[in-house]
């Protein structure tokens, strides 16, 4: 019996990874589907390896922030290659409290349990491992976690930072209304450099990201991009 299931399990596992593949092999050479396409030029250039930790101007004197730190795997990259200050920002109790077993000896690495956004204040977070985001908070559906956002530059003020080497934002949709509220303020040239990882399942997702560039584009030059998966942003 206990074979049975197994040999079950195991062609389950295959048929699965078999439909995954094919799925992929339609979406990139049949729908030529520019999402796909760019998510298979980035793992070919192994951009998490190489592009997100290339930052030569970095030094033990920098200051990263580092937005939605999940369980610390970039904050320890960038910090192990560079000696900078890192504040990791990660709103998640669970990721969180890995982070603070992850860093406990590490005094350059500073732990902040919240998200940073256009304004303060609780939230709805959907717990969906590393693709946790913060829920519409008018909605009506109450499951998830309770977590808090602060207001970014009420953060800067009581960090006493006022200027960032480099920003890594992947909040899961949270980068719209974060970069929207820089931009108002006229303030995007307090950042360096911007590694943004944009997400496509938000409402009016390619026009927001356009209308952020065209505001970055006064202030910062894209270094380089693979859309709606990773891009960088250096100030000019």
């Amino acid at each position: 019996m206990k074979k049975l299931k197994s040999l079950l399990t195991n062609r389950a596992l295959f048929a699965k990874s078999i439909y995954g593949r094919v799925t992929r092999f339609y979406k990139l050479y049949i729908l030529k589907d520019e999402f796909t396409i760019e998510i298979a030029r980035w793992l070919q250039d192994k951009g998490d390896e190489t592009l997100r930790l290339d930052y030569s101007d970095l030094n033990e004197n920098s200051i990263v922030f580092d937005l939605g730190g999940y369980v610390g795997d970039f904050a320890h990259a960038i910090n192990e290659k560079y000696d900078c200050r890192v504040y990791l920002f990660e709103p998640h109790p669970k990721f969180y409290d890995i982070c603070k077993r992850r860093f406990l000896n590490n005094k350059k690495v500073t732990l902040l349990n919240y998200g940073l956004s256009d304004k303060q204040g609780e939230f709805i977070l959907s717990d969906s491992v590393d693709g946790s985001s913060f829920l519409n908070p008018n909605h009506d559906n109450q499951e998830g976690l309770k977590c808090r956002l602060r207001e970014f530059f009420s953060v800067l003020k009581d960090l006493d930072i006022k200027h960032v080497d480099l920003m890594k934002i992947n909040v899961e949709g949270g980068e719209y209304p974060l970069l929207e509220h820089i931009a108002k303020h006229d303030s995007l040239d307090k950042i360096n450099n911007y590694q943004i990882q944009f997400h496509n399942f938000i409402e009016n997702a390619v026009s927001r990201r356009k209308n952020i560039a065209q505001s970055l584009n006064q202030t910062h030059t894209r270094t380089w991009c693979y859309a709606f998966v990773w891009e960088n942003w250096k100030k000019s």
